[in-house]
């Protein structure tokens, strides 16, 4: 097979003329080409008046020796015709190396994408895990969830857009694509096992796949399914409270449950999310090793969707090819109050919703969220600003306090909500009010309807967050208006606040086996710890973890036939 990329045709092209345009490349005819399977579909937006598609595709020739080595020669050096990559997914450890079961099956914490993951390929290795999660099944959380935001229910602690099965992926996007460049094979098997789970096949090829809210309700169900179809257990309702570890080794041997109930485990995954701020405290009470880590906050922007599609689209807006445009925008500041710092667009939803995103009562937080068919009337987006270690310090018990980032958010979480009320509805303002530094009124003719749930109360976000985020954000606005034209519109909606953007602690852990650095047997993993941003990297971590803590099951076992003590030492004892 072959792999030719960088195939550009014109929006309005048939099968005909992608076959043709194929042969053209190539100088072949048109009965050699046995097949083409697409591999990657994009969209060339460069020239907003002649908008292409960019296609990648395997393709199988029928050509005699002689004429495909001279057909490769013609192509030697030429980075758009290429062998096809071997992107299949292959298992460190297959299910008969780890045959004979082990002392204690390894226990993972979250089933958000990295715990979901982490368990499903130690599941497929043999090893039948526990996973853990604090919150209620998706059917239940996501009654939970909408009904706090429609104002049916009362807010859920433990049942809402943070904690749940899921993660706070559920609510969302669903995007799949990462800013971190990570092995094709890691990005094949997550994409194959979602398409599996009941993802639209088309995240296999599209440039910028999501699977949209509903949808991943029903993903997430899936996996859980193969997860005990392998005979792994999950367990809702299910949140841990305290570690303990071997007094010698420091290593983990057991966890106990909100419940009171203990249960022994010498391998555990904690991939308990960016939110889980209790679970942070426990862990520092409990002398695991954490550190400050930079991350970011901001507001959520409001623009109509058709808005955005002529900005990106121009004359095309509106081709069903197309769907609802997104975008990605940075800024880096100068001015005197926020120089040095970045201003960047985050988790961009086109025709979506912005939603109440709190894990903790009397404060408000929003998010972004869209279905797979993104026809909302709104296109949003969180408009963020970096934080660092510096900013932080006074917010910190004590200097150096790696949980001085969420004491951080915490405060501007509640600055928020007293600010819309003190009710969950968001402080919202109108961007030309903002500019101005002026309140906004509920009333006006120009303005987008916001789309927050569980409403929003107009005035002003200048005291939800800290100066330096205000003044970078309306330094910002003007640069980005550069690349989107009308972005500037004076009835955009800004809500507040976005503190959610990434985990403000970080989980240390060793290079090699991921292990904790100062707990044998804990592996830190996925956004929570530090080591993700967004869905598909959170799942990529699980898988990484997984197979480290799978190479230490067979290492172990290896020294325990050799009558050798090994790491169970203290679990022994």
């Amino acid at each position: 097979m072959l792999r030719l990329s960088e195939l550009k045709l014109p929006l309005d092209h048939s099968e005909v003329e992608l076959k043709a345009a194929i042969c053209r490349r190539l100088g072949i005819t048109p009965d050699q080409l046995r097949t083409h399977q697409l591999v990657k579909r994009s969209v060339d937006a460069r020239k907003r008046q002649q908008l292409a598609l960019v296609y990648s595709f395997d393709l199988e020739l029928e050509l005699s020796p002689k004429a495909e080595a001279k057909l490769l020669q013609r192509f030697r050096g030429d980075p758009h015709l290429k062998a096809s990559p071997d992107t299949r997914y292959r298992l460190v450890c297959e299910p008969a190396e780890l045959a004979c079961p082990p002392l204690l099956r390894p226990v993972v914490i979250g089933a958000g994408p990295c715990g979901y993951f982490a368990a499903l390929l130690l599941a497929q290795m043999g090893l039948k895990p526990l996973l853990l999660e604090r919150g209620k099944a998706v059917k239940e959380r996501s009654a939970d969830t909408f009904g706090f935001w429609r104002g049916k229910l009362q807010f859920n602690p433990e049942s809402n857009a943070q904690f749940g099965e899921g993660g706070a992926g559920t609510f969302s996007d669903g995007k799949l694509y990462s800013q971190v460049s990570e092995a094709k094979t890691y990005v094949r098997k997550v994409l194959e096992e979602l398409v599996a789970a009941g993802a639209n096949p088309e995240i296999l090829t599209l440039h910028h796949p999501h699977i949209g809210t509903f949808k991943l309700a029903t993903v997430v169900r899936g996996l859980r399914s193969r997860i005990e179809e392998l005979g792994g257990e999950v367990r809702f309702e299910a949140r841990v409270d305290r570690l303990e570890r071997c007094q010698a080794s420091r290593a983990i041997q057991a966890l106990v449950l909100a419940s009171g109930e203990r249960i022994a485990a010498n391998q555990v995954v904690m991939a308990i999310g960016h939110s889980a701020r209790d679970s942070f405290a426990m862990l520092q009470a409990e002398g695991i090793a954490m550190e400050v880590k930079p991350f970011a906050v901001g507001l959520r922007i409001e623009h109509p969707q058709p808005l955005i599609d002529r900005a990106r689209w121009g004359p095309a807006a509106g081709h069903p090819k197309l769907g609802s445009a997104e975008y990605k925008l940075v800024h880096h500041c100068t001015g005197t109050n926020s120089s040095g710092r970045s201003v960047y667009s985050f988790c961009m939803c086109p025709g979506g919703l912005v939603v109440g995103a709190t894990s903790e009562p009397g404060r408000v937080v929003t998010n972004g969220m869209s279905q797979h068919s993104r026809n909302e009337r709104n296109a949003n987006s969180g408009l963020v600003v970096t934080v660092n270690g510096a900013d932080l310090e006074p917010y910190g018990a004590y200097p150096g306090d790696p949980l001085a980032g969420v004491a951080f958010q915490r405060h501007w979480e509640a600055q928020a909500f007293v600010a819309g009320g003190g009710n969950y509805k968001a402080p919202a303002q109108r961007l030309g009010d903002f500019l101005r530094g002026e309140a906004s009124s509920p009333d006006s003719s120009e303005a987008v309807k916001p789309s927050y749930q569980p409403g929003v109360s107009f005035g002003s976000l200048e005291n939800c967050l800290p100066s330096f985020v205000i003044a970078a954000i309306r330094e910002a606005l003007p640069a980005f208006s550069k690349n989107i034209p009308g972005f500037l519109m004076e009835g955009a909606v800004l809500t507040g606040v976005e503190t959610r953007t990434s985990s403000p602690v970080r989980i240390p852990r060793h290079k090699e086996t991921l292990e904790c650095i100062n707990t044998p047997g804990l592996y830190p993993a996925g956004e929570g710890a530090g080591y993700a941003g967004g869905i598909l990297s959170a799942a990529i971590d699980g898988i990484k973890v997984a197979e480290q803590l799978a190479l230490a099951q067979i290492t172990l076992r290896r020294l325990q036939r050799q009558g050798e003590p090994g790491e169970s030492a203290c679990d022994q004892a």
